[in-house]
């Protein structure tokens, strides 16, 4: 009995195999978990604000645990080697990249040697292509931006180059402040999701950009410089803050914003919202017009709204008392970023001689263009009582004490 039950038992072996191999075959078939794959993004939003309040050290050190010798530095040879000093204080290695534009101040390229020296470091150099530098020169000459503005050589000496060298990065670190440019900088936020540039992996989303000096002032970050007895920029001697390529960069005056010092023969507002960026090139080449969520300055705002036969009548030069008034757009990120200084400019403007004011311009632009001197937004303007003069605010600087102090010099006390 017990021989019979054996050899019925080795009769269904093939099977019983045939079977276990289907099985493997099929656990073959079913996708296997990537650990990797499925850990989750990091919300970047979200630790921004967690870390707003943290020190530049601690978001330096942050960054470099994070991505190791996946993230770099960029210096400019200005106050942001700062940044290089919080790396070296984590005690962690980290990269550092400049461009060379081939237009630096001799101070600059002095300052690149300091630095390799006084941390032990080599910089990681990038250069724009050499051919395309060439055909500019060429074709329009070694100072051609002064004509026709500095974005074409920019893009070829810096941004291209930039591009390409963030390409081998999964994250960067740069020294933007929130205070450099109040008009354009006020809410740089400490870690972010470049908006703009790609990463190693590409596509959107694919590289962060860490920003530990956003919420430092200038005074805090040359204090810092200062007591750590880093190298820096002989040129900030000469009267220089923001310091780029040697044509483009001058001296600004005392309380002057620092970046006005760049590019300064254009229009500190051409560097904002042109007057036709109110259209959306789409996807099958025809445009559309932005639309904002909400007016700036709504109903109940300090600052009063001008209606189109009032703005006519101001022009023509029917005003009983003097008009601040703020030309603008309600989709332009400019416009949206000085709504609360211009807001409390209003409050503090209250019972004042000068009226403080807006007008949607972007739906009248071809009369406050050929009248108010509307050629960006935000423009804004100063209209004396019983005149026609249009004096235009000429600054890109909009806190409201500075507002504050410009009224008081054109309109009195």
């Amino acid at each position: 009995m017990m021989l019979t039950q054996g050899r019925a038992f080795a009769a269904q072996r093939p099977a019983v195999q045939q079977r276990r191999m289907a099985v493997r075959a099929n656990v073959a078939r079913v996708p296997q978990v990537n650990a990797a794959a499925v850990e989750a993004k990091p919300d970047w939003v979200s630790l921004a604000k967690e870390m707003d309040n943290k020190s530049p050290l601690e978001i330096m050190d942050h960054a470099l645990k994070t991505f190791g010798s996946d993230i770099a530095i960029a210096f400019s040879g200005a106050e942001d080697v700062a940044l290089i000093e919080y790396a070296h204080l984590t005690g962690r290695p980290y990269r550092v990249f400049s461009l060379d534009t081939g237009r630096l101040n001799a101070e600059t390229y002095q300052l690149f040697d300091a630095v390799e020296k006084h941390y032990k470091i080599r910089i990681e150099y990038t250069f724009p292509e050499a051919q395309e530098v060439m055909d500019l020169v060429r074709a329009k000459g070694l100072f051609s931006f002064y004509e026709d503005g500095h974005n074409e050589c920019c893009r070829i000496r810096k941004v291209k180059p930039l591009r390409k060298q963030l390409k081998v990065y999964k994250a960067w670190i740069t020294g933007q402040r929130k205070d450099q440019s109040p008009g354009t900088r006020t809410e740089v936020p400490v870690v972010q999701v470049d908006p703009v540039f790609e990463g190693v992996t590409g596509g959107p989303g694919s590289l962060i950009k860490y920003n530990p000096l956003s919420n430092m002032t200038s005074a805090e970050v040359w204090s810092f410089l200062r007591v750590m007895n880093v190298p820096t920029n002989k040129l900030h001697n000469c009267g220089y803050i923001s310091i780029g390529c040697e044509p483009c960069t001058r001296p600004v005056l005392p309380n002057q914003a620092e970046r006005e010092g760049r590019w300064w023969w254009e229009d500190a507002a051409a560097k904002e919202c042109g007057l036709h960026s109110g259209n959306i090139k789409k996807a099958d080449g025809t445009t559309e017009e932005r639309k904002a969520d909400r007016d700036l300055w709504p109903a109940g705002s300090a600052v009063a709204t001008l209606s189109k036969d009032e703005v006519r009548a101001l022009a023509a030069g029917n005003r009983s008392q003097g008009t601040l008034a703020v030309l603008y757009a309600p989709w332009c990120p400019f416009c949206q970023a000085m709504e609360a200084n211009f807001e409390e400019l209003a409050k503090q403007m209250k019972g004042h001689k000068v009226r403080v004011a807006k007008y949607q311009a972007d739906i009248d632009r071809e009369f406050c263009n050929d009248n108010l001197q509307l050629k960006t937004f935000p423009t804004i303007v100063y209209l004396p009582p019983n005149s026609k003069q249009v004096i235009k605010y000429p600054s890109e600087r909009r806190d409201v004490e500075t507002l504050t102090m410009w009224v008081k010099t054109v309109a009195g006390q």
